[in-house]
């Protein structure tokens, strides 16, 4: 699969273009980049990749699939000129704005026969993944709730503006992870930090209780401007509970200026220390942390293209997360359960 990445900013340079490179099956053959800056940072990380200064002009040179990695705002027309050219997408999350604008690309992207993916790369967190383990082994027993937390340290990337807040952002990726592990999300209810520091009032952290349609409930929450760093889960059953409290493993490599490409046996293990403990009345065990790649998203991605397997994460998928952030925001304003 021949594929062009539109936009190079902190989602281009470390969560998309290193994890192409290093996919089995994929082929980075171009980057759309405007700004002087920009341009010569493709220059720099990806010499020999050719640079174009619009989605049209990549789409006139020939692509397989695009990755649009641009600001929320651009993201509606550029996806719809890329189902219009016919190739395969990936978006970024949210890939809209709200639910229904995200039904009216995926219709328009079923009605054109083409692939429109998702970019929820954090179902192939090692946390995300040792805990499906855990739970798919039935040592839990019947699993009753799961609690995520995602505290980040990390003003300086709040977003604002009416697609920005910490829910659209981090919630995102939480929201659907636990929709991916637990199923169906039947009722949501919602509370929201809000701060006006940045000038727009933003939601700044956030507490999100699910429950799903199997009868589990889930709890996912985050900050980001309260001083603290903390990545946990915790999971209880009938017969235990699995605790583990991890590190943001494939972020903290990149950002550090490692590559995939450049240790494919050991890239997106936690550390020992990391591993979680899994606490029954027999015994008290702790878990092995399974290992994590963003480049497992585009190998699938392009096996999907070519008819040999499932899509990664459909487009239906990331408007059902959508749905919930809609049902948020909702019961956040008014302070009720919301039934999806």
């Amino acid at each position: 699969m021949r594929i062009g990445i539109v936009g190079y900013g902190t989602g281009g340079k470390h969560f998309h273009a290193p994890f192409i490179q290093a996919a089995e099956g994929v082929d980075l053959v171009g980057v759309v980049a405007r700004s002087a800056a920009t341009r010569a940072a493709v220059e720099s990380d990806l010499p020999g990749v050719p640079i174009f200064p619009s989605l049209t002009a990549m789409l006139a040179a020939g692509v397989d699939a695009v990755t649009i990695t641009t600001p929320p705002t651009t993201r509606r027309a550029l996806v719809l000129e890329a189902i219009e050219a016919g190739v395969s997408i990936v978006a970024d999350k949210p890939f809209a704005p709200n639910a229904v604008g995200g039904r009216e690309l995926a219709k328009a992207a079923e009605r054109a026969g083409v692939m429109l993916n998702v970019y929820h790369n954090r179902r192939r967190d090692s946390d995300i993944l040792t805990l499906a383990s855990v739970l798919a082994s039935g040592r839990l027993g019947e699993v009753w709730r799961v609690h995520s937390l995602m505290d980040l340290d990390d003003p300086a990337t709040m977003e604002t503006g009416p697609t920005g807040g910490l829910l659209r952002d981090v919630g995102s990726h939480l929201i659907d992870q636990m929709l991916w592990l637990l199923g169906p999300a039947t009722h949501v209810h919602a509370a929201l930090d809000l701060t006006d520091r940045f000038g727009d009032v933003t939601d700044c952290g956030f507490v999100v209780t699910l429950t799903h349609s199997s009868g589990v409930t889930s709890t996912v929450s985050s900050s980001k401007l309260n001083h603290v760093t903390t990545r946990e889960f915790r999971a209880y059953g009938s017969e235990g509970s699995y605790v583990s409290s991890g590190t943001d493993v494939q972020a903290q490599a990149l950002f550090a200026g490692h590559r995939p490409a450049d240790s494919p046996e050991t890239w997106g293990i936690d550390a020992r220390e990391y591993w979680g403990t899994l606490a029954t009345a027999n015994e008290t065990r702790t878990i092995p942390s399974q290992q994590g790649n963003y480049a497992d998203f585009y190998r699938d991605f392009a096996r999907a293209a070519r008819g040999d397997g499932p899509e990664p994460v459909p487009a239906s998928e990331g408007v059902r997360t959508l749905e919930v952030l809609d049902a948020a925001f909702l019961s956040a304003e008014r302070n009720c359960i919301i039934t999806l």
